[in-house]
């Protein structure tokens, strides 16, 4: 892969489809049930929050292509950190506490995933040098003095 920008920009792609993923194994576990009313139902604000989340990943596909160098590399590892955080806790906190959890093994599984990617999207963030970025940007302008081809 040509750069840090990319591999970001494709590791959030990863994980955003590994969420949605995980939400539509969850509702077909919830339809399929054979009482509906046992279903949980979430309170507007529970929706909300869950659009911002799922937002993040969505908007960092793009920032990671877009923004220079120093606020890609915090936002990633701001929103991966968010994520991160969310998702751990979300995921593995209530079973811990004994705590009514729709965590099907599915659930458990892609949870992991999302984990898994949201900290290598922050290790990356994390050690993405200055040096890196500015190669790759010549490489795209392209520089006589250095030799590296346009493109």
């Amino acid at each position: 892969m040509r750069d840090t920008k990319e591999r970001l920009s494709l590791f959030w792609i990863f994980a955003l489809l590994n969420y949605l993923y995980a939400d539509v194994v969850a509702l077909f576990a919830i339809v399929g049930s054979p009482n509906l009313a046992d279903a949980p139902h979430l309170p507007p604000w529970a929706l909300l929050g869950s659009a911002v989340l799922m937002e993040i990943p969505i908007a960092m596909i793009v920032a990671c292509r877009l923004l220079p160098f120093r606020p890609n590399r915090l936002a990633n590892i701001i929103a991966g950190a968010i994520l991160t955080l969310v998702n751990g806790f979300l995921t593995f906190v209530p079973p811990l506490v004994g705590a009514r959890t729709p965590a099907l093994p599915e659930y458990l599984f892609f949870a992991m995933i999302e984990t898994v990617c949201t900290s290598v999207i922050i290790w990356q963030a994390w050690t993405w040098s200055a040096v890196e970025a500015a190669v790759s940007s010549e490489r795209i302008v392209g520089n006589p003095e250095t030799g590296l081809p346009i493109g």
